[in-house]
């Protein structure tokens, strides 16, 4: 009976597990583990200087959206960098598939997002409306309705007499306030030619009809508006998401690379523990 050939010690000292895959993981979860932690610690900070916020109308409040993106940033993140540094296959198959269930869930939320369109409207004209309900209850809510109406030339969700919802620019006969029947600053018409800018010009536009108002504001709502930019930006916004599924990919590619490549070395460490053991199996 023939004697099997021993296994060279050069096979010993081989090693199936990639330095280059290994650290690449590592410092790829490294830098998102930083991320997160920023994102954690500006979600905590916004918690504790505002304590109750208007910002909440907008379904979820940005401070706890902040705390949970950050949390579960960490804990995949954790995975991803421990796992690669220890070659550890249960971390690294946790980060893989809770990675994959991520991406999986944004791949269905865009689609169910366009399939059902007309529910994703009507669901951010609710929003709009909770948010002019609420302008004077929060600073950062002011600005970023301010902002959005600026930027897209819009006054209201569906025409400018949406302020009317709001107790303070409602056009009821008993409303005592001085921004009675107006609307904000942000609806404005601004000439780059005027020298000094009327901060009063919106007083008074809910009780004009659309043509006469027209002159003085933006009388169409932002949603309609926001929706002809999202037609019109279609590359854009495909390019944005195409750049946040790219990490996850490179995640998932490179932590089952890993995974199979740990499988095979504790494989030949297994066959040459084995061959040690009994040199003439």
């Amino acid at each position: 009976m023939g004697r099997t050939a021993r296994v060279p010690q050069n096979d010993e000292e081989f090693n199936f597990v990639s330095p280059a895959v290994k650290y690449l993981l590592f410092f790829f979860n490294t830098i998102f583990w930083i991320i997160s932690l920023v994102l954690m610690s500006i979600g905590v900070f916004a918690r504790i200087t505002k304590h109750e916020t208007a910002m909440a109308c907008l379904t979820v409040d940005p401070s706890i959206l902040l705390m949970i993106v950050g949390v579960l940033m960490f804990f995949l993140t954790f995975c991803g960098c421990v796992g690669s540094l220890r070659e550890n296959i249960c971390l690294l198959q946790t980060f893989c598939i809770c990675l994959t269930i991520l991406f999986l869930l944004q791949l269905a939320a865009g689609i169910l997002g366009f399939v059902f369109s007309d529910k994703v409207r009507h669901k951010v004209t609710e929003m709009i409306n909770n948010a002019i309900l609420h302008y004077r209850d929060d600073l950062d809510l002011q600005n970023l309705i301010d902002f959005g109406q600026k930027e897209f030339a819009c006054c209201g969700g569906t025409s400018y007499k949406d302020w009317s919802r709001n107790i303070y620019f409602n056009c009821t006969d008993d409303n005592p306030s001085r921004e009675r029947c107006a609307v904000p600053f942000s609806c404005c018409l601004i000439s780059k030619d005027e020298n000094v800018i009327n901060t009063m010009c919106g007083h008074g536009m809910q009780a004009l009809d659309h043509l006469q108002a027209d002159a003085f504001i933006n009388t169409n709502g932002c949603i309609d508006k926001l929706v002809n930019w999202i037609h019109s930006n279609l590359f854009l916004l495909g390019g944005v998401a195409l750049g946040l599924a790219i990490p996850q990919l490179v995640g998932i590619l490179l932590s089952q690379v890993l995974i199979n490549q740990i499988q095979d070395q504790i494989k030949l460490q297994n066959y040459n523990q084995q061959h040690r053991s009994d040199p003439w199996s």
